[in-house]
């Protein structure tokens, strides 16, 4: 098992800096907006952090697959543990200005996520978690452990602003949820696993990288993450890095209660 701690310091700090320089050009606004192949928008700003996190983190000895560069699966195949990275994690949030964005590290061992930082630069918010060891909030210079408010038994969700899909919509509706909060990147990790929402569904549209380091802060956190196609936690360095849909759920919140819609979907392998 690797040693965590160090790591998370390291992971801590690299994510940190990383804020530093998105912020930089979150500021001066002088950015050129690309497209990648599935039409999603890239930035300088993207760029710049990815650059700067894979170098910083490939100095642990340990191999990094990001959201920019990705690895092919033939390479990465009979990796035990790796970085997984999502540089800038809520791109369309960025170039909207709602400072609702993240940079994203975790690190994954045999499949699943053991260590996880969020940081949000343009709010200040830095999330992290190690397996075994708790989930924590660091926010003007106070950390807090998660959950950091009692999580409620209501249901309260929190969905993508950007993802707000038909299925997504329709499993509001099924379990009669009127209190919903649209919130971008992985901050809805965050949400669930301080406490400000009990649950999560997200039918489509994310990756690997989207989700790792949230899982194991909500984890952490005493929250829950269930895959809606095998029902257990997602797993990770599948030879498809797109996730299956999820749900996660707050501490008070049974699985079983909840009514899922038909997600006519078989599992990514």
């Amino acid at each position: 098992m690797i040693k965590t701690n160090k790591l998370l310091t390291k992971a801590t700090a690299v994510s940190k800096h990383a804020g530093r320089l998105i912020s930089e050009w979150y500021q001066n606004s002088n950015y050129h907006v690309l497209r990648k192949s599935d039409a999603s928008p890239l930035t300088e700003a993207d760029l710049a952090s990815e650059t700067y996190i894979v170098s910083a983190l490939s100095k642990t000895g340990i191999p990094v697959i990001s959201e920019e560069t990705g690895c092919a699966y033939p390479v990465r195949k009979d990796w035990n543990s790796f970085w997984l990275v999502d540089p800038l994690d809520g791109t369309k949030d960025f170039i909207e200005r709602n400072g609702e964005f993240t940079v994203n590290v975790a690190l994954i061992e045999h499949g699943s996520p053991v260590l996880g930082v969020i940081h949000a630069p343009a709010v200040g918010i830095t999330y992290y978690a190690w397996k075994g060891n708790g989930a924590f909030c660091e926010k003007d210079g106070s950390v807090s452990r998660l959950p950091c408010i009692e999580p409620s038994d209501r249901l309260i969700a929190t969905v993508s602003r950007q993802h707000l899909s038909a299925g997504t919509r329709e499993f509001l509706r099924m379990n009669g949820i009127t209190e919903v909060e649209q919130r971008g990147s992985a901050l809805k990790f965050g949400a669930v696993a301080s406490g400000k929402a009990t649950v999560y569904p997200r039918f489509e549209g994310s990756m690997e990288w989207d989700t790792a380091a949230g899982q194991v802060i909500v984890t952490e956190a005493g929250c829950r993450i269930f895959d809606l196609v095998t029902g257990t936690g997602p797993a990770y360095n599948k030879p498809s890095l797109v996730n299956n849909p999820f749900i996660v759920c707050g501490p008070q919140i049974e699985r079983k209660n909840l009514s899922i819609p038909d997600i006519n979907s078989s599992p990514l392998r």
